[in-house]
């Protein structure tokens, strides 16, 4: 207690400063344990810059441009030495050096491409990179239909707890009702104990929703690459169907124009035809051109030039010339066969969201309120006495199934239209 410069007890001032570090300390772990909720546009933006596979298939794309650079150089200069001599044991020389009269002569040759080979390398090399980044993006396309179809799955099991949760509160709430009649002697025991088992199915759905959120959550983690313990993750989103207007000829067509496997897959054609005429140019004669130089103090310099051309009797490059032609013939036929596939894709998963639309109306139109209502005048009429154990219980059920049903229909729902915006090539949004 004794006091400090101002006349304030020390200890009083460390205790604030003890109260302020808890409470900094406390805040701190607050923040850190606070929940994560990302929306899908969230999602998304951190599936993009943090996706490993997403990631080495870019750096595939920078591999495929350092490739260009490989293609558009030109043959290096080749620097040889030849040494001629002169007067192979003169008159009076000496005849154990037979070289004492060599002489170093220094050759430059290049070889001279002909035919636009350099022209069309650097071309192949170009469409190589296209296709490259193409097939990333079908890369990403895919990989975002697994990435939208477990945020979907979050969704259903979130809607799926809630409702068990629900249930299982109210079920609690009808249990109570009938213990207090079954104590004033209402209902026999057989009766009560026959409605408490029936809490074991609510008790069941809501095992069964937590373990499938938590799966779910982990999957989608994992491709978030992401290190977030579960509890602190979640997402929020919009788990309802729509009735907007979607036509297939439009769907076709933004297909068409937008999925980048088509995009791959006229690029290689375009890519096959490249190298068909860089065959042909291969097979073509390089001549190699050469200069030389000779210096010697006893007799007069000379320069020389040199020319060689290969014979090119036997190979002529026909293999390459053949293969790359049927090459071409190949990737057409893949591409004619990969537009026909598009159309199926687009036309079956607009088939799909299609049907789980018309058996969606019925349930967002009658039977949600029906069973609802149902369900709460047999429950009241069956603790008043005025139904039979057989028509509650049943009438639970069927509001059970009814809410089931319908959530189940709406992830598959969003899962047909995940799988539309897959074939179409973008996002999908009715």
């Amino acid at each position: 207690k004794r006091p400090g410069a101002a006349g304030v007890p020390l200890m009083c001032c460390r205790g604030k400063r003890t109260i302020i570090v808890l409470l900094a300390i406390a805040g701190c772990t607050s923040n850190g344990s606070a929940q994560q909720v990302l929306s899908w546009q969230q999602v998304r933006d951190k599936f993009l810059a943090a996706n490993p596979t997403l990631q080495a298939s870019q750096l595939s794309i920078q591999e495929s441009k350092a490739n260009e650079i490989t293609a558009g150089l030109r043959p290096n200069p080749q620097l040889s030495f030849t040494t001629d001599q002169y007067q192979f044991f003169p008159a009076g020389g000496q005849p154990f050096r037979p070289l004492s009269n060599a002489q170093m002569i220094p050759v430059i040759s290049e070889l001279w491409e002909r035919k636009h080979k350099r022209q069309f390398r650097m071309e192949s090399a170009r469409l190589a990179t296209t296709g490259t980044e193409a097939d990333t993006a079908d890369l990403q396309r895919n990989l975002f239909f697994s990435l939208r179809d477990s945020f979907n799955r979050i969704l259903q099991a979130k809607s799926l707890l809630e409702l068990a949760q629900e249930n299982l509160t109210y079920y609690d709430r009808v249990i109570s009702l009938n213990r207090e009649r079954f104590n004033a002697g209402d209902i026999s025991k057989v009766d009560f104990q026959r409605v408490e088992l029936q809490r074991v199915q609510f008790e069941s759905d809501l095992a069964n929703a937590e373990v499938n959120l938590r799966t779910a959550k982990i999957q989608i983690i994992a491709l978030l690459n992401d290190r977030t313990p579960l509890d602190r993750f979640d997402v929020s989103g919009n788990f309802d169907s729509s009735e907007g207007i979607l036509l297939d000829s439009e769907l076709r067509q933004m297909a068409l124009d937008s999925r980048p496997d088509l995009k791959s897959a006229g690029t290689a054609i375009e890519r096959a035809r490249v190298e068909n005429k860089l065959a042909f140019a291969n097979g073509s004669v390089d001549p190699t051109l050469g200069a030389e130089y000779l210096w010697n103090s006893s007799v007069n310099n000379t320069l020389g030039l040199s020319f060689s051309i290969p014979l090119r009797i036997f190979d002529r490059n026909q293999g390459e010339k053949a293969r790359t032609a049927l090459e071409i013939r190949r990737t057409e036929r893949l591409a004619e066969s990969l537009v026909a596939g598009v159309y199926r894709d687009v036309d079956s998963a607009y088939a799909q969201v299609e049907s789980v639309r018309t058996l969606l109306r019925p349930y967002k139109q009658k039977y949600l309120e029906e069973s609802k209502d149902v369900r709460d005048l047999i429950s009241f009429s069956f603790s008043n006495g005025g139904a039979s154990l057989l028509e509650f219980l049943d009438a639970q059920k069927s509001y059970r199934d009814t809410q089931l049903s319908y959530r189940n229909l709406v992830g598959s729902y969003l899962s047909s239209l995940a799988q539309l915006s897959l074939a179409v090539g973008q996002e999908v949004t009715p």
